[in-house]
């Protein structure tokens, strides 16, 4: 099995990066949130990747992060779940928000991925809730999102309901404040 990939960025194109490690050119399939976070041709890069090996092919697909490779392992344990849906979840939704929308039992969330339709996203939800910490567990909150949990906490709310409060929120550029009356508002529901 082939870990990662360290090497220089060669080539950049729709969904794919070549990388020159050792002289060998690795062709890798990618979703949007890493092309983006490449550096340019010439650059050095280091690439998480997970080799798909089928009838007729061998691809090799990569990741920002191991934490992103396991996503896509687990999405493509799901029944009716290629490599190209796992992979066009990774690129629509961030990992943290596609967890939050499964935990949260949110399908209608992962419609917005192309080749998702409604029957795909719940049996994605409905396989993976528990591997991804669902049915009552906590979500994990990091920066903002983690002080939001605690402000959540001190109010009085139960480590569940602070976690189904934070379930849909999107931290991404938004002060505390912002995040707290967002979820205290979903606490009124």
């Amino acid at each position: 099995m082939i870990a990662f990939l360290d090497g220089d960025v060669v080539e950049i194109g729709l969904n794919r990066v070549v990388l020159d490690v050792g002289g060998v050119g690795y062709e890798l399939v990618v979703p949007t949130s890493l092309l983006s976070a490449l550096p340019a041709a010439g650059g050095r890069a280091r690439v998480c990747t997970r080799m798909v090996v089928r009838e007729d092919s061998m691809t090799l697909y990569g990741f920002s992060s191991p934490d992103e490779r396991v996503l896509f392992d687990q999405l493509t344990g799901v029944t009716g779940v290629g490599p190209k849906v796992a992979l066009a979840c990774l690129s629509a939704l961030k990992p943290d928000a596609l967890r939050r929308a499964v935990i949260a039992g949110d399908a209608d969330a992962l419609t917005v991925v192309p080749g998702v339709g409604k029957k795909v996203a719940q049996r994605v939800v409905l396989d993976l809730r528990d591997k991804l910490g669902g049915d009552g567990a906590e979500i994990v909150a990091a920066g903002p999102l983690a002080d939001v949990r605690d402000a959540l906490l001190a109010l009085g709310l139960t480590p569940a309901e602070a976690s189904q409060a934070l379930a849909d929120i999107d931290p991404d550029g938004k002060a505390p404040d912002d995040l707290l009356r967002e979820a205290l508002q979903k606490v009124g529901r």
